[in-house]
């Protein structure tokens, strides 16, 4: 679905990303797992079109997407709920949510039927529709963010830290919204620093450090590395 070829990314003369090869599967859940400053973000800042890759190859269901801008990126499918939320914090949850479908849903029955999706998985956004989005606590805030990138129907959705700064218990349900978001047909590809929650849920991961990837492997081959679990699951 989903392919980066020897993918390198420079800001300026700085070598941000270098040599990343991955691949993501449909109906897979992916962790790219790693510490602040890893490459984590820059890379799907990449695949989103926001940064322009310096060498590589990006591939999406088979066609490359190095050329194509940002908007026709989320317009074959792929959408990106990115670190910090990045909300409209003077606009409502109904506005922000409507935001999510703009870019190439015109359909207004089915933008309908995804807000209802959206409230159904979570209910405290139906209550505070008309609220402002700035007024939100944060998980509510992050539920947003999910929410409106749900709104664009993504093939694959790329998650940029889902649970950074959230309580325990609201991370719990933030992970298993996830697992029912995927389970449901949307191809995830999720960046987090919380290995221990995010190897539950996924498929396989590949760890990052430096702008490069060290180690990739299954959930299952990860959680069993003892330099995995002293880096990232504190056993």
């Amino acid at each position: 679905m989903l392919k980066l070829q020897d993918v390198s990314v420079k800001y300026g003369s700085f070598t941000a990303v270098h040599n990343v090869n991955l691949e993501v599967s449909p109906g897979q859940i992916v962790v790219l797992l790693g510490a602040n400053g890893a490459g984590k973000s820059t890379i799907f800042k990449t695949i989103s079109g926001l940064n322009k890759a310096s060498s590589g190859r990006i591939e999406f269901e088979g066609e490359p997407l190095n050329k194509r801008s940002p908007d026709k990126i989320v317009q074959s499918g792929i959408v990106q709920c990115a670190e910090g939320r990045k909300l409209f914090p003077s606009m409502t949850v109904e506005e922000n949510l409507k935001m999510g479908a703009y870019v190439h849903r015109k359909n207004k029955k089915g933008i309908k039927e995804s807000m209802k999706h959206v409230f159904e998985l979570f209910p405290i956004l139906e209550e505070k529709q008309v609220d402002m989005a700035g007024s939100l606590s944060g998980g509510q805030q992050q539920m947003l963010a999910i929410g409106r990138a749900l709104m664009a129907k993504p093939k694959l959705m790329l998650l940029d830290e889902p649970s950074i700064g959230l309580a325990p218990l609201i991370v719990e349900q933030m992970f298993e919204v996830i697992k029912t978001i995927n389970r449901e047909g949307t191809t995830i590809l999720l960046a987090e620093q919380n290995a221990n929650a995010a190897l539950r849920i996924a498929d396989k991961g590949y760890v990052f450090e430096n702008g490069a990837v060290v180690l990739e492997g299954t959930s299952e081959e990860l959680f069993a590395n003892d330099e995995i679990k002293k880096a990232y699951i504190g056993a």
